[in-house]
């Protein structure tokens, strides 16, 4: 398995933007029902819960002294839960910014626009945590190499 690619993240959110914001355009938006303010606050638990299992984790991937190294098959899933944290945030993030795109110009129009705002701004602000979240969780599972430990000086 590799590390997350940036460039991946970018593609995914940049495609779900483009894609929500088409739709709310020309099919969604009117038919929807009042965005709730807290809708993208969910993402938040699952960022917690990524950063709980990275201060868990970090030591025992670390090998630090006293600590039992993880279970592998323990480390695998926080893997896989980093990775799709990180790719489900940018998904989600691209979906709100494409309403937000969506939602700016009609700001002084619509008036249902006003009130979902706080709602996309609160979901994009989840989402980039659980990207944030997700990533570090990645960051914390990379298992040190030779070139990550202390070299003696004679070593250099």
């Amino acid at each position: 398995m590799t590390f997350t690619q940036p460039r991946h993240l970018v593609t995914a959110g940049l495609l779900a933007a483009v894609l929500v914001f088409l739709l709310s355009g020309r099919l969604l938006y009117g038919d929807l029902p009042r965005l709730p303010t807290l809708a993208g606050a969910t993402l938040l638990v699952i960022a917690a819960a990524d950063l709980g299992l990275a201060v868990w984790l970090r030591p025992k991937v670390r090998r630090k002294q006293g600590v039992e190294p993880p279970e592998p098959v323990t480390a695998a899933r926080a893997v896989a839960l980093a990775k799709a944290s990180s790719m489900g945030g940018a998904i989600m993030l691209g979906v709100w910014l494409g309403l937000l795109g969506y939602v700016l110009p009609v700001l002084q129009i619509v008036l249902a626009a006003r009130g979902d705002l706080a709602a996309i701004v609160v979901g994009s602000v989840s989402a980039a945590a659980l990207i944030a979240a997700g990533l570090w969780l990645e960051h914390c599972l990379r298992v040190p190499d030779d070139r990550d430990e202390p070299r003696e000086p004679h070593d250099r």
